[in-house]
C-alpha cells in the first residue's frame, strides 16, 4: 500500500479495517488536493482560484437516508422516528466490511481534524475519502490540526465517505442506494451513493448534538455566533431566508461562526473551522464578506461559468438552487479564532413570517423562549417552492430538527436553564411581513431589522415601555432608536383591524397544533409558553 503525506503517529486505518487500498495520502496541504482534484477531474478552477466541483445526483442532503444504529447504547436515549431512523447493528457490520472491501484498489485521501473550538469539548476526528475535493471541504469545514497536535493524534469518531460505493437495499437494509448511517457505539459514520459533501458535515453536527447534551451537559445548537468589542456575544437561531447570515454578519462585531455551536457553563464555541454557504444570487453588494471569502483553497458547488469565462454565475441555478460555497473561516477578515467566546447576553429568533401577523422584535420570558425554540416557526412565500401560491407555515424544532438525535424538549429545558443561570435576553424578530400578508403587506425593511437588534444589543432597549402582544404574549417595545414607532406593533400596521385579529388567531392555532407532537413530553414551564388560543385538536 502506498503511502504519501503527513501522517499521525498513532493510530493507522487498520483500527477502521482498512489494510489495503491503491494508495494513501495523508491530511495533504489544500494546495495538493486542488491539484488532486483537477488531475482526478473532479473540478475546475473559477476566476479567483476557487475550486468548482459537482456533487452529482444529490445536491442536497437525504434526510429519508440518514440513519441510526439502534442497540444498547442508542435505544433508550434516541428520539426514534422520521429523522432519526433506525438501523440494525448487524447490517452495519455488514455494510462497512462491504465498503472496506470496496476501498481495496482505490486511492483515498485521509484527514485528521477535529470539531469544538473549547478545548475542553473538542471531538478528535479521521475522514477517509475517496475524492479529493471531499478532503479539501473537511480540510476547510472541520478545525486543523497543528504540527505538534498531528503527530499524536488519535480520532475518537471516523467517517468513511465513498459517493462511488451504493448499497442494495435488499441486502444491506438501506431505504436506496445512497446512505449516512451513524453508530454511537463504534464512533463511526458510513456514507455511500452520495457525493454531498454537506452529509459530513451533518452528521458530525448530529453526533455532537447527541453527546454534548447527552454526555456532556452541554447545549448544542443550530445557529450563527458573534462577538462584539466589548465581549458580549450574541447567538442567531433561524430556518433558511430568515437573514441568519445576513444579520450576524456584523463588520463591527467579530464572527465566532455560521451555523454550529456549543453552550457551557463559561463559553460559547463554534463546532466547526469553516462556513458552509448558499451562493445563490450572491452579490458583493449584498454578501461582501462571503463574496471575498470565495478565493484559492474555498470551494464553490454545483455553480456553473458565465458562457465564454471563468466567473461564476451565481444567478444560475441549472443544476440546484442550493449552490453553496465552503471556505476556511479564516477567509473571513473579522472572524476570532480560536473561535470561542463568552456566554451570550443576547439571543435572537429570526422568523420570516409572510403572514404579517409577528411584531418585527419582542421580548420573550424564558416559558416563551423554550416554546419557541421547539416550535421553530419561519414561513416559505410562493416561489421558494414548486406547487407553493400562498403562505405555508414551516417548523423545525430546534430551528434544526433533521439534526437532533434527541427529543427537542432536552435541548428546550437546556436553553431555559441556561437562560435563568446567566440573565440572557431572548429576543423574537420578525424578518418577513408587515402591514398585511404575502402579498398585502411588504417585507420589512432591512435597515429598520438591524437598528432592532442594534438597539438590543446595545441594550437601548432596557429601559423601553413594551406592550404585551393580546394572543402571543410577548413583549412588544413601544419605541425603537431608527425605527418608525408605528410598524412595532403589526396590529397598527394593518389596514383591518379585525383581519388582523383574523390571522393572528388563525397562525397562533397552527402553532398549538403543530407543538401537540412535543405536549406529553414538555413540562408545564414550556406550556405556558403557549399562545392564548382556544384550539381543538382532532
Amino acid at each position: 500500500m502506498k503511502v504519501s503525506g503527513d501522517k499521525t503517529n498513532a493510530v493507522g486505518l487498520e483500527s477502521i479495517g482498512i489494510s489495503e487500498a491503491k494508495e494513501v495520502l495523508w491530511n495533504l496541504s489544500p494546495a495538493e488536493l486542488v491539484e488532486e482534484a483537477i488531475k482526478n477531474n473532479e473540478g475546475t478552477l473559477t476566476s479567483t482560484g476557487a475550486l468548482m466541483c459537482d456533487t452529482g445526483k444529490f445536491t442536497g442532503r437525504s434526510p429519508k437516508d440518514r440513519f441510526i444504529v439502534k442497540d444498547a447504547k442508542t435505544e433508550n436515549s434516541v428520539w426514534w422516528g422520521d429523522i432519526n431512523i433506525a438501523f440494525d447493528s448487524d447490517k452495519f457490520d455488514q455494510l462497512h466490511e462491504k465498503m472496506v472491501n470496496f476501498l481495496k484498489d482505490k486511492k483515498l485521501y485521509v484527514r485528521d481534524a477535529y470539531a469544538g473550538a473549547d478545548p475542553e469539548f473538542r471531538l478528535n476526528l479521521r475522514i477517509v475519502n475517496t475524492q479529493a475535493w471531499h478532503n479539501l471541504f473537511c480540510n476547510n469545514m472541520f478545525l486543523r490540526l497543528t504540527p505538534e497536535e498531528l503527530k499524536n493524534h488519535t480520532p475518537e469518531f471516523t467517517i468513511l465517505c465513498a459517493p462511488e460505493f451504493e448499497a442494495d437495499p435488499s441486502i444491506d437494509g438501506t431505504r436506496q442506494s445512497n446512505f449516512a448511517i451513524i453508530n454511537f457505539t463504534k464512533n463511526m459514520i458510513l456514507i455511500g451513493g452520495t457525493g454531498y459533501a454537506g452529509e459530513m458535515k451533518k452528521g458530525i453536527f448530529g453526533v455532537l448534538n447527541y453527546l454534548l447534551p447527552h454526555e456532556r451537559n452541554t447545549l448544542s445548537m443550530h445557529c450563527s455566533a458573534n462577538v462584539g468589542k466589548d465581549g458580549d456575544t450574541a447567538i442567531f437561531f433561524g430556518l433558511s431566508g430568515t437573514g441568519k447570515t445576513t444579520l450576524s454578519a456584523d463588520p463591527n462585531r467579530g464572527l465566532i461562526g455560521d451555523d454550529e455551536h456549543g453552550w457551557t457553563k463559561n463559553s460559547v464555541f463554534n463546532f466547526e473551522g469553516g462556513c458552509y454557504a448558499k451562493v445563490i444570487d450572491l452579490t458583493h453588494e449584498k454578501e461582501p464578506q462571503i463574496w471575498d471569502a470565495i478565493k484559492f483553497g474555498a470551494i464553490v458547488e454545483n455553480t456553473r461559468f458565465a458562457p465564454g469565462t471563468r466567473e461564476v454565475d451565481y444567478t444560475n441555478s441549472s443544476v440546484t438552487e442550493n449552490t453553496r460555497t465552503a471556505y476556511p473561516i479564516n477567509h473571513i477578515d473579522n472572524a476570532i479564532e480560536p473561535s470561542i467566546a463568552d456566554i451570550p447576553k443576547n439571543i435572537f429568533f429570526l422568523t420570516a413570517d409572510a403572514f404579517g401577523v409577528l411584531p418585527p422584535i419582542s421580548k420573550l420570558n424564558s416559558s416563551q423562549a423554550m416554546y419557541h425554540f421547539i416550535s421553530g416557526y419561519t414561513a416559505k412565500v410562493a416561489g421558494t417552492e414548486v406547487g407553493i401560491t400562498e403562505p405555508q407555515t414551516t417548523f423545525s424544532a430546534c430551528f434544526g430538527a433533521a439534526f437532533l438525535p434527541l427529543h427537542p424538549t432536552k435541548y428546550a429545558e437546556m436553553l431555559g436553564q441556561k437562560m435563568k443561570e446567566n440573565d440572557v435576553s431572548v429576543w423574537l424578530v420578525n424578518t418577513g411581513w408587515t402591514g398585511g400578508p404575502y402579498g398585502v403587506g411588504h417585507r420589512m425593511k432591512l435597515p429598520f431589522t438591524r437598528a432592532m437588534i442594534t438597539a438590543a444589543l446595545n441594550g437601548e432597549l432596557a429601559n423601553v415601555e413594551f406592550t404585551k402582544h393580546p394572543i402571543f404574549g410577548v413583549e412588544m417595545p413601544n419605541s425603537c432608536p431608527g425605527v418608525p414607532s408605528e410598524i412595532l406593533n403589526p396590529r397598527n400596521t394593518w389596514d383591518n383591524k379585525e383581519e388582523y385579529d383574523t390571522k393572528a388567531t388563525e397562525l397562533a392555532s397552527k402553532f398549538v397544533r403543530n407543538f401537540q407532537k412535543y405536549a406529553d413530553d414538555a413540562n408545564d414551564e414550556i406550556m405556558a409558553g403557549a399562545p392564548q388560543v382556544e384550539v381543538t385538536i382532532d
